[in-house]
């Protein structure tokens, strides 16, 4: 019996030791585990412009702009949106210029995940190409809206034509198209610890960096690289979302920064490529591109002021479903802020003819 039990406690003993490198293993996969984002929810934001007066010398180049105005429940409100006024018949072509920027972002032990919108995609094209290819610059798809043929164009052009169809059926020739694009340098950014760091979100790692810190960077690389006023600069990221007060998850924005007299306008998007995930594709692009081009922050800095806020017209949309094989987001129209029916296509409220009342979602 002695013999037995001394057997047994040598088991039991052995067993003990097996198992600690395996509990210890466990608890260091779990101190190094990639920790959840807790309340997270997909949005887009406006920042506001920063403009300055200090400035040696305005640039000599604007970005071209038109403005309007409609009467809701005897207010009017006044617009300044890009290009030129659907009335005039005529196309304006903003030079689109996209910088892909790369997030190195450092783990407490040195470790380093990046970012890449270089990174090859399952079709075999780059995040970057796939983003040139998509309809927010190709301009080959036939947009057909409730029954009437907006045009063969790009995407925001046939948002924006079906905006002001009232107008632009008797105006053919109006046109708000990007030219280009062309495709700058990539950029490399790697925020410290404090502005910067990975998180599970929507079902993936991404990174998460401060919108206030990338923000800063801006201005020094559109000044490396040579953007004008009138030209649209999209600083492109992947699989990255901003954070803002340590909430989560900013798929992109768009804002102003420059000379007080002549501002410089510009956006960024990020590009998810996991299914069902906010920002999938570019359907942050569409957002910030059709936001721009209806509130560009150059003349109106504080954004066009509407019954419901600024004119910001893809925020009341921004977590409805998308649509096409790139993910694009619906935006609304000018009706949905209280101009008249008459306005749009069909008297639509969201270019999708998605039913809404005035306001619904808010701005």
């Amino acid at each position: 019996m002695k013999t037995r039990f001394l057997y047994s406690c040598l088991l039991f003993a052995i067993a003990v030791l097996a198992c600690v490198p395996v509990t210890s293993t466990a608890f260091a996969q779990d101190i190094n585990a990639v920790p959840k984002v807790q309340n997270a929810k997909g949005m887009y934001v406006v920042l506001p412009a920063k403009l300055r007066s200090d400035l040696a010398f305005a640039p000599l180049v604007a970005l071209p702009t038109w403005n309007g105005s409609f009467n809701y429940q005897g207010t009017n409100y006044g617009y300044n949106m890009v290009g030129s006024a659907p009335s005039t018949n005529t196309s304006t072509t903003i030079a689109a210029i996209i910088i892909p920027i790369k997030i190195v972002i450092a783990s407490r032990r040195g470790a380093q995940t990046i970012y890449d919108p270089a990174h090859i995609l399952t079709n075999g094209n780059s995040v970057t190409t796939n983003t040139v290819q998509s309809p927010i610059f190709n301009s080959t798809t036939t947009y057909v809206q409730g029954g009437v043929n907006v045009g063969t164009t790009q995407y925001i052009d046939a948002y924006q034509r079906a905006n002001f169809w009232g107008t632009v059926q008797t105006n053919p020739n109006s046109h708000l198209l990007l030219g280009g694009p062309t495709v700058a340098a990539e950029q490399t950014l790697s925020p410290s610890r404090n502005f910067g760091k990975t998180g599970s979100v929507f079902g993936f790692t991404a990174g998460l960096v401060d919108i206030n810190w990338f923000d800063a960077q801006l201005p020094g690389l559109m000044t490396k690289l040579g953007i004008q006023p009138n030209q649209l600069p999209i600083f492109l990221t992947y699989d990255v979302y901003l954070t803002q007060g340590g909430g989560c998850c900013i798929g992109g924005y768009h804002s102003s920064e420059g000379s007080i007299s002549n501002p410089q306008a510009y956006s960024h998007a990020t590009y998810v490529d996991h299914v069902g995930a906010f920002a999938q594709d570019v359907s942050a692009l569409s957002h910030e591109v059709g936001e721009w081009a209806d509130d560009p922050l150059v003349v109106n800095v504080n954004g066009n002021n509407t019954p419901c806020g600024i004119l910001e017209n893809g925020d009341p949309l921004e977590n409805n479903p998308n649509f096409g094989a790139f993910n694009l987001q619906d935006l609304v129209t000018l009706p949905y802020f209280g101009a008249p029916t008459s306005t749009s296509v069909n008297g639509f409220k969201t270019f999708q003819g998605q039913s809404l009342t005035v306001c619904q979602n808010g701005s």
